[in-house]
């Protein structure tokens, strides 16, 4: 489309629908978009202003919904693609140049002429889309080049998988743009898993990529990680009456990365004790069985965290049961559930290292006041430090945002919607 199709068509309204789709049905929602499309395209004009042939994109951020600390051990887990995105105005030519420019950030210019590992890219932004593009060119995709400006909501750090968005960004970008869009979201979400492990030289799962490319509810078993079994999960918890609400408690993340570690480690070292790799092939019922034996090979925290997973991969389950069977009663109370099998048994919501700083626990009990049975709450993510979720009728969203950031600050609280759809482009 022309830039000036875009600038009257948020005007006039002729994107409302899709904004509907991608943020929420309410007024607000669809105001506040149209101005940040609006701003964008004003961005990206001023950068190259010669340019009239544009095409737009939008990438989701993801919300753990269940199945704290199981991926690692092959588990199941519940997550979901929300509101707030990545967009991006692009151009697309054939220069042989990848050019980015992210608000905020200084501009990325990616030479196709090499898809190889650039070990001074580690690390960076750059890394990811030379891996993405590396992957596709792999599969046979010509990829001339494009230049984009991005503004993003999923901000590094809020436990929404900024990472993960801004891969299935490039991803959908290269294929809707060079691949007539042939791969699947599920492909999509492999290439990102790829370049961030390859390239970027980070070691992560699959499931934030899967959840940011997918949309929606997705449940997915890792019994295979390396071809995980997903399923849409069809429910509107807008129309269900109920927003997902993720609070920013403001607790650092440094020298964090030992407790995190130590959740896998301990779980492991269990499922080694039980004849096994991972705990997901470990027998539950063997496991109690074998309890007092256990305790002289493994400490009582490596057990407690192992009956946690247990139990969290069956809640995983249930859970996406209960959104299918639209049982929001049950959902909420396994949501409940989860929040107490990880204070009590997986001990992520403060760090051993710094006993005093439990701005986790603190924001639940705040937030079970404040519900006073409405909805539910839990740790969001791996813990220790960062973010909760809480499950709060529309009607309560507003005020209690308010009351979060009468604790931590304007801006703590982010009021959110589930996406039916991950990366996707904008049509007129």
């Amino acid at each position: 489309m022309k830039i000036y199709d875009l600038i009257s068509g948020l005007s006039g309204g002729s994107f409302d629908e899709q904004l509907k789709m991608l943020y929420g049905s309410s007024e607000k929602a669809v105001l506040r978009n149209r101005a940040r499309y609006l701003s964008a395209a004003e961005n990206f004009s001023r950068l190259y202003p010669e340019c009239e042939d544009i095409r737009v994109f939008s990438a989701s951020g993801r919300t753990e919904v269940g199945g704290n600390h199981t991926d690692h051990q092959h588990g199941c887990v519940l997550a979901a693609a929300v509101s707030l995105d990545i967009i991006g105005i692009v151009r697309f030519h054939e220069d042989g140049v990848i050019r980015i420019k992210s608000e905020g950030y200084a501009a990325d210019e990616i030479a196709l002429s090499s898809y190889e590992v650039n070990d001074a890219e580690k690390g960076t932004s750059a890394a990811l889309v030379r891996g993405i593009a590396a992957k596709f060119a792999e599969m046979g995709v010509k990829i001339s080049g494009f230049d984009a400006y991005f503004t993003s909501e999923v901000l590094s750090g809020s436990g929404l998988s900024s990472s993960a968005a801004f891969e299935v960004m490039i991803g959908t970008i290269i294929n809707e743009g060079y691949n007539e869009g042939r791969a699947s979201a599920v492909e999509i979400a492999k290439i990102g898993k790829f370049a961030e492990n390859v390239y970027f030289g980070k070691a992560s799962g699959l499931m934030d990529q899967m959840v940011c490319a997918v949309g929606g509810f997705v449940a997915i078993d890792f019994a295979d990680p390396e071809e995980p079994f997903i399923t849409s999960v069809d429910f509107d918890f807008e129309k269900a009456g109920y927003s997902v609400c993720i609070t920013d408690t403001k607790g650092s993340h440094a020298d964090l990365t030992a407790d995190y570690s130590a959740i896998s480690e301990e779980m492991k070292h269990v499922a080694q004790a039980l004849g096994c790799e991972y705990l997901r092939d470990a027998d539950e019922e063997e496991f109690y069985d074998k309890l007092p034996e256990l305790r002289k090979k493994c400490t009582d925290r490596e057990l407690l965290r192992a009956a946690h997973f247990f139990a969290e991969n069956t809640r995983a389950v249930d859970e996406a049961k209960a959104l299918i069977d639209r049982d929001t009663e049950w959902f909420f109370e396994l949501v409940d559930q989860s929040g107490t099998s990880s204070a009590e048994l997986l001990q992520n919501l403060y760090s051993c290292q710094d006993p005093q700083a439990q701005q986790i626990p603190l924001t639940i009990m705040l937030s079970k006041r404040f519900l006073n049975g409405s909805g539910a709450v839990r740790v969001h993510g791996g813990g220790f430090a960062g973010t909760i979720q809480a499950f709060v009728p529309n009607y309560l969203a507003d005020d209690y945002a308010k009351e979060m950031e009468r604790f931590f600050g304007a801006g703590s609280c982010y009021v959110l919607s589930v996406r039916p759809v991950g990366g996707c482009e904008l049509s007129l």
